[in-house]
């Protein structure tokens, strides 16, 4: 697999603006290396301009980067780095706004409603579903895959059309926006294509948010203030997400009940990048772990890993930076290769957050 790791720097001008944000993004090339974009993201970031002021309160506050895939990847040699312990040194900023309490019945999705204080941002919860069976009667592993080759699209919004190219690649973002990432439970997640299970921290309730690379005004401001899914992942818990067709994005863990930012409003925790059925790149997918924003920002580095079911293709970092195999750091922001990923078809992927080795 052949990676391009994108560092947006956006320095934004004009006495208005606070000064730089911080975000990057990682996306596939075949033949040629990728060039470092933090010059250019000053150029998508002055259009897009996510000065956003909006801060968000309690459970809620989700921090983006992401992953486009432009070509077929060929397979890379995973790098494996120590890093030392990194301490908290930047203060943390809770986003201030509107509280909005959302909670949306979606068929096959889990029955949790989540408080959110952000704006633009959607909290989703569901019915639960009752499991599915095969034909014997036995319920169905959450890997498997439908045998007719037909996957649900139930609880989804409708897809949106894609546009551009690289790291300024737009996808589906669903419409309504972030209706494109929902839970599910465990006995219906194997009727859907592109399937995420969280198994929780060993000693603690961690905050869990999902946003698209996107934000609702169709700019590159995902991460500032805006979520698709949040939940609390118990300590020991598992929870299964479904993602549509064509859907970049990434999700950020911390303990407590809300995700730590930068001075700017960016989510500045590890996250966990994707990019799912990706159709300006024959439908491959790709995924991978990143402290980048976390790093950047001085702040903790949570751990986290990001597997296929069958425990390969592993991208992971243990906490505050101990470990890094296969993912980014702020050392490695311009470094392509990094990350899973697999051709077109089902994704079936295992994250264990709080991750220590």
């Amino acid at each position: 697999m052949k990676w391009e790791s994108f560092f947006l720097t956006a320095i934004t001008a004009g006495s208005a603006m606070a000064g730089a944000h911080h975000a990057h993004e990682h996306a596939h090339r075949r033949h040629r290396l990728a060039h470092n974009a933090e010059l250019k993201a000053r150029e998508v970031d002055a259009q897009a301009n996510p000065a956003v002021s909006t801060k968000t309160i309690v459970n809620l506050e989700v921090v983006t980067m992401y992953t486009t895939i432009t070509q077929l990847p060929p397979a890379h040699k995973p790098t494996t780095t120590v890093a030392a312990a990194e301490a908290s040194t930047a203060d943390r900023q809770t986003l201030a706004s509107v509280n909005l309490d959302v909670a949306v019945n979606l068929l096959d999705v889990l029955s949790v409603s989540t408080s959110t204080a952000t704006t633009f941002s959607t909290s989703t919860s569901s019915a639960t579903v009752s499991a599915a069976t095969s034909s014997s009667g036995n319920s169905v592993s959450w890997t498997s895959t439908p045998s007719n080759g037909v996957y649900s699209t139930s609880g989804f919004g409708q897809r949106t059309s894609s546009s551009g190219s690289g790291i300024e690649y737009v996808g589906n973002v669903g419409s309504p926006w972030g209706s494109n990432i929902i839970e599910v439970t465990a006995s219906t997640a194997s009727q859907y294509k592109y399937v995420v299970k969280f198994t929780g921290s060993n000693t603690s309730n961690w905050f869990v948010s999902f946003w698209n690379k996107i934000g609702p005004d169709g700019k590159m401001d995902g991460w500032y203030g805006h979520s698709a899914l949040n939940f609390t992942l118990a300590a020991g818990q598992t929870r299964y997400v479904a993602f549509d067709e064509n859907s970049q994005g990434g999700w950020g863990a911390a303990a407590g009940n809300s995700l730590p930012t930068d001075e700017y409003g960016g989510y500045a925790c590890t996250w966990g990048e994707f990019d799912f059925g990706n159709t300006g790149n024959a439908k491959w997918s790709g995924w991978d772990v990143s402290a980048i924003q976390a790093q950047n920002a001085g702040l903790t580095v949570q751990g986290m890993r990001i597997c296929n079911h069958k425990g390969a293709d592993c991208s992971y970092i243990t906490t505050n930076a101990a470990k890094v195999v296969n993912a980014y750091t702020a050392a490695e922001a311009s470094v392509d290769g990094i990350g899973g990923s697999v051709s077109a078809g089902a994704v079936r992927l295992v994250v264990d957050v709080d991750y220590s080795g």
